[in-house]
């Protein structure tokens, strides 16, 4: 512990901490000084779920992104040493044609977190606001709908005692162009191809004003998002588990090794749309 200590101090004393600066930021760490870091914040993970089991919380972590933006393997190395009696990933696929007659966010409801639970969404109801939209798979008006009732609801959800964190995962366009080619030549990640990776890149910009109307109009004091810079994504995972680990209450927990690169994880605020902090 003590060697992750020193690289952790050493690693953040090497980062600018000016949020007005926009350069993106780089990779500068090692694959065994990840795994290190990984596994001591790990270890912090099931102190972490002790604690929610014993307190009775309710926990929801919404991830979105782009296609490739890392959500998949950010949701691995967050459940991957914890109970899976207590854990869940929710990944819903296409809508059946009943699911499209009920209200909308009435298909998210039965996944919710009961009291002891962790539940990881992987995208969740801001499909409307993302792939729907951009594909025309949603009309106008659930479009303008949705986002006029989002925040009530997520206000709701609070209220009722639920911890509910929202993190928006955002890579540039090279990157996500490289992911998704690498998918294609992989025979471990053929199950991430869709139908869709093509439009990913064709409609990069559609993707971006979705997303920018998504942030503005949905982030709010009592559901904020969540902004993490994943170009990398060894510095993504870790920064995504030290932001909810910072952010959670939980017995003996490492003050010091939970403090995540606030040049990769910050709160999101509408400057952002104009000084390059967001990809464009």
């Amino acid at each position: 512990m003590a060697e992750i200590d020193i690289f952790f101090g050493e690693y953040m004393m090497n980062k600018k901490n000016d949020l007005n600066q926009p350069t993106k930021t780089t990779a500068q760490i090692s694959k065994h000084e990840y795994r290190k870091m990984l596994h001591a914040l790990q270890v912090e993970l099931v102190k972490l779920q002790r604690h929610f089991i014993k307190c009775n919380d309710k926990i929801l972590i919404i991830f979105e992104g782009r296609d490739a933006s890392g959500k998949d393997g950010t949701i691995k190395r967050i459940v991957q040493h914890l109970s899976p009696r207590e854990t869940r990933i929710v990944a819903l696929g296409k809508p059946s044609d009943r699911d499209q007659t009920v209200w909308y966010f009435q298909r998210y409801v039965p996944y919710l977190p009961a009291a002891q639970e962790l539940v990881l969404f992987n995208r969740s109801w801001y499909n409307r606001a993302g792939v729907e939209r951009v594909m025309g798979f949603c009309t106008d008006a659930e479009h303008e709908e949705f986002m006029d009732s989002v925040s009530e609801f997520e206000h709701m959800l609070v209220r009722s005692g639920i911890k509910l964190f929202k993190y928006y995962l955002d890579i540039s366009k090279p990157e996500q162009k490289k992911r998704l080619n690498e998918r294609m030549t992989d025979p471990l990640t053929q199950w991430k191809v869709s139908a869709l990776d093509d439009q990913a890149i064709k409609k990069w910009k559609p993707y971006s004003l979705a997303r920018n109307e998504m942030l503005a109009r949905s982030h709010n004091t009592i559901a904020p998002w969540t902004i993490v810079r994943a170009n990398d994504k060894y510095l993504t995972r870790l920064n995504v588990i030290k932001d909810m680990l910072n952010r959670l209450d939980y017995a003996d927990k490492d003050d010091k090794l939970v403090l995540p690169d606030p040049r990769i994880v910050l709160t999101y605020d509408a400057t952002y749309l104009k000084n390059d902090v967001l990809e464009p």
